[in-house]
């Protein structure tokens, strides 16, 4: 057993790439690969339809650039998934700076909840795209409908410590019972603990850097708590499987 963390995506993303076409068959959980070509060739085929697609991607007229590279999916180059998503959480993981030790384990570690795909492995190489976990397509409906049957199914088969860091858009899609979820919270003067939104991606971020580093693997949450503390982040165990992520920013 290892902990697996599992992240939200971002809706930036970096652009171009040197890897080949996007090749389902060389992304992380194969049974993925029929609703993943469904919605890849539904995702093209909106994008012929500009006006469409801004409205089903809820993008504005200067955001066509977006639906351009939807209508290139399967032509784009590629780069691994912790290298496409970009933003917040991901500038606060900080991969550009691991090592290649910390990259290596960041690659098995790290798993991306996205719309388009399901599930990424932290290497899998992806072009870039736009497609949010709330998006409605004309050619399958509602993106939670159209995971969940197929994608919980794969996510109840995970038996490793799950830390779930999803957005909960992106939670919606499929639940993962047994996971560690996680609340970031700040303090008011009176000790009253808030539930944070402004530094809650950061957090997140840092949570993740720090899971990756973890030199052995806690099969409980009150391990995982252990080591995230001596990590240097505050964390408490509120709840069977839960934790409050303390932010003091």
């Amino acid at each position: 057993m290892f902990v697996l963390v599992l992240l939200p995506p971002s809706e930036t993303k970096a652009l171009g790439g040197e890897g080949p076409p996007l090749d389902l068959d060389a992304l992380s959980w194969p049974d993925l690969s029929p609703p993943r070509r469904k919605l890849a060739d539904a995702v093209v085929e909106l994008a012929a339809d500009v006006p469409a697609s801004l409205v089903a991607l809820g993008l504005s007229v200067r955001q066509q650039d977006e639906v351009s590279r939807n209508a290139e999916l399967w032509t784009a180059p590629t780069v691994p998934a912790l290298r496409r998503y970009t933003g917040v959480l991901y500038d606060a993981l900080g991969f550009a700076s691991f090592s290649r030790r910390e990259r290596e384990k960041a690659h098995r570690r790290l798993v991306v909840a996205s719309a388009l795909f399901g599930l990424v492995g932290g290497a899998d190489p992806i072009p870039a795209y736009r497609l949010s976990g709330a998006s409605t397509l004309p050619a399958v409906g509602g993106l939670r409908s159209f995971w969940r049957p197929t994608l919980e199914p794969v996510l109840a088969e995970i038996d490793d410590l799950v830390v779930d860091l999803r957005s909960g858009t992106y939670a919606a899609l499929a639940p993962i019972a047994g996971a560690v979820s996680v609340r970031v919270v700040t303090e008011d003067a009176t000790g009253r603990r808030l539930t944070v939104s402004h530094h809650n991606k950061m957090y997140k971020g840092r949570l993740a850097a720090v899971l990756v580093r973890l030199g052995r693997e806690p099969s409980t949450v009150d391990g995982l708590a252990r080591a995230v503390s001596r990590a240097g982040l505050t964390v408490e165990v509120t709840a069977d499987r839960s934790l409050e992520l303390l932010a003091t920013d």
